[in-house]
């Protein structure tokens, strides 16, 4: 198993901090440092700015919003990307949620499956040099009855082939990621529930092309490191509750969803109206300790040696760590901490 870094939401006053997380995660020897976007500072910049500054670690867009850009421009990114950092680019890609996606990018939500479909199909064409045509239900390249021609692109060949991650929650998402994509980004993963997840996934490779491709199941675990197990789940209650109580509306918000599949319904349910309603500190005081442990590495380091080899014998290809720490050494010490457990439980390939 590898691991690989998630250092939270960028452009927010603290990159130079960020920044030293990432090459001293290199120093390590971690694989992949994950970048995401919202609606503050996109994610592109960012990983352009790490890949001029680090030289080994891979550059992972976790995730591009497909709302926020054409699948061309997309491709064009990847391209970019790939090019100037000597092949370590991954493309994560994602429909984000209805609130970002139609309040932000003023693109309707509707048939997110149907759209990354098409979506990927587009930027595999493109990436891999054909002529870009396209008749679908949401893309028609090129369009119809005007000037537009068939395109192929014009950056130069590269012996690096760019990787499609997808971001996927639901059943039906993952069963996707499966069919379409060369690895899957989870969020709030409990090794005791990969089981369900990871059998989505290989429904959707059974499905596939080519099911038996090499497919990397790549988990975003918060990391806080304590001997105080409640101390450390704590710290990331905020988190916890944002995602579970506030990430989407009330009728769509696939990360209480996921809670609920998880067994915490009624919990799930209290966070969520205590969020919607402005109480954050008490939807983060009402999270159940069981679940953010369940779903983060929480301890000192034998306990988290042991969490990192529930998720390698659940079949992880990748763990990225995201540390907690009230300040930029705590988080480093966390990082470090998390790379000697998972030596420690020798998982590491």
């Amino acid at each position: 198993m590898r691991l690989g870094l998630s250092c939270g939401w960028w452009g927010l006053g603290n990159d130079e901090e960020h920044l030293a997380l990432v090459q001293r995660a290199e120093e390590l020897g971690v694989h992949v440092v994950w970048a995401s976007e919202a609606y503050g500072t996109d994610a592109v910049t960012v990983l352009a700015w790490i890949g001029a500054r680090t030289s080994r670690i891979r550059l992972g867009a976790g995730v591009l919003q497909i709302p926020g850009r054409t699948p061309a421009m997309t491709a064009m990114t990847a391209a970019g990307l790939n090019s100037l950092s000597g092949g370590r680019f991954d493309l994560g890609l994602g429909v984000s949620g209805p609130q970002v996606s139609e309040g932000w990018h003023g693109v309707r939500f509707a048939k997110p499956l149907e759209r990354t479909r098409e979506y990927v199909e587009i930027v595999r064409l493109a990436l891999g040099r054909q002529r870009v045509e396209f008749h679908g239900r949401h893309y028609e390249l090129p369009l119809p009855d005007g000037p537009g021609k068939a395109l192929r692109t014009t950056a130069a060949p590269s012996p690096h082939r760019v990787p499609i991650y997808l971001a996927a929650v639901g059943p039906k998402n993952l069963e996707l990621a499966g069919e379409i994509a060369d690895g899957w980004l989870g969020l709030f993963l409990s090794p005791e529930f990969t089981g369900e997840q990871v059998a989505s996934i290989r429904a959707g490779l059974a499905r596939s092309e080519d099911p038996d491709r090499p497919f990397d199941l790549d988990a975003t675990v918060p990391l806080s490191v304590q001997d105080d197990v409640s101390a450390a789940a704590d710290v990331v209650r905020p988190y916890t509750a944002l995602y579970v109580g506030g990430m989407g509306s009330r009728t769509q918000n696939f990360y209480n969803a996921l809670a609920v599949r998880m067994g915490y319904e009624e919990a799930a349910g209290q966070v969520q109206d205590l969020y919607l309603a402005g109480n954050h500190r008490d939807a983060a005081a009402a999270v159940p300790q069981q679940f953010i442990d369940d779903t983060c590495l929480l301890g000192p380091r034998d306990r988290i040696a042991e969490r990192l080899q529930r998720y390698a014998d659940a079949g992880m290809s990748t763990v990225t760590l995201a540390p907690y720490g009230r300040t930029i050494e705590e988080r480093i010490a966390a990082l470090e901490t998390g790379v000697a457990a998972a030596e420690q439980a020798g998982i590491l390939s």
